[in-house]
Order: structure tokens, then C-alpha cells, then sequence
């Protein structure tokens, strides 16, 4: 199967980018990396006779793969014409979800991406920006009150006159 997969890829990445490298991957596929375009390909075996896993993400700034934006299963049997047009169309999705969202916009969530159930949204806050980590007034009010009643139960046990 891999050498199905490794010479499909090498097809594929010949059609799609004049730039690419072609790898195995750990779970026993091939990846084409195109670089210049920040983008990846995966095929890998699906366990079906001929068909394969077309995954599709981007690259990420320190030259690591982030995870697939989508997937696809797709028939090896089916000319090269017909795959680079499925990858063409899952690399398309990708830039569409990758695409930066502006300065202005605020925290606008991808299209791609879901909330966490039970998790609520943190609310920006247009003020001003954080530097760091900040004791607020709260958390002073808590010491002060835990030293309040350290200092009390110390003097009851030593403050008070006759021991």
C-alpha cells in the first residue's frame, strides 16, 4: 500500500506545486509539504482496497504541520486529474479557514473551530492591554482577611495576660 500512496503523491505534488517534498509519516502515509505556500497534503491507507485518506492543513510559522483542516476518502484508482482537483478543492478550505482575521475586527472565532461546552466566552477587553499577571484588589482583600484570622486565634493563644 505505501508504494500505492508514494507514487500517487509523487504524481500529485508534480501537478500541484513546483516546489514540494515528499515524506513518509509515522502512521504509514506519505505527506507532500509545500512550502512556499504554507500548505500539506496527506494520503494515508484507509484499510479499504484503493483508497486512501486525503487530509489537507496548512504549515505553521516554525515549519510545523498543524493539525488537518479536512479530510476526505478518495479513490487511487481515479486519474491524477481527478485527485489534484479533490486536493485543489481541500487546499481551498484551508486558506479559506486560515485566512488572518483584520486588526479591527476583535476576536472573531473561525468558522472551523467550536466552543468547548461549558466554557464561556472571555469578553475582550478594549481598555487596555495586559502585561501580565496582576494581584487585584480582591485577592489583597482575601490576604488581608486570612491575616486578620491568624492574627486574632495568635492572640488568643499568646496575647492575653496571665500565661
Amino acid at each position: 500500500m505505501y508504494a500505492q500512496l508514494k507514487e500517487t503523491a509523487d504524481e500529485l505534488a508534480g501537478v500541484l506545486w513546483r516546489e514540494h517534498t515528499v515524506y513518509r509519516e509515522r502512521g504509514g502515509g506519505v505527506v507532500i509539504r509545500g512550502e512556499h505556500v504554507g500548505r500539506w497534503i496527506s494520503l494515508g491507507p484507509t484499510g479499504g482496497r484503493d483508497q486512501a485518506l486525503l487530509r489537507a492543513g496548512r504549515l505553521l510559522d516554525g515549519g510545523t504541520t498543524a493539525p488537518a483542516r479536512t479530510e476526505v476518502v478518495v479513490d487511487l484508482t481515479a486519474g491524477t486529474a481527478e485527485l489534484a482537483a479533490v486536493c485543489r478543492s481541500l487546499l481551498a478550505e484551508v486558506a479559506a479557514v486560515a485566512e488572518p482575521v483584520p486588526a479591527g475586527a476583535g476576536r472573531a472565532r473561525s468558522a472551523g473551530r467550536r466552543r468547548r461546552p461549558g466554557r464561556a466566552a472571555r469578553a475582550a477587553r478594549p481598555g487596555r492591554p495586559r502585561k501580565g499577571r496582576h494581584t487585584s484588589l480582591g485577592s489583597f482583600f482575601v490576604l488581608l482577611c486570612v491575616a486578620g484570622v491568624l492574627g486574632a486565634w495568635l492572640y488568643s493563644l499568646f496575647g492575653r495576660p496571665g500565661y
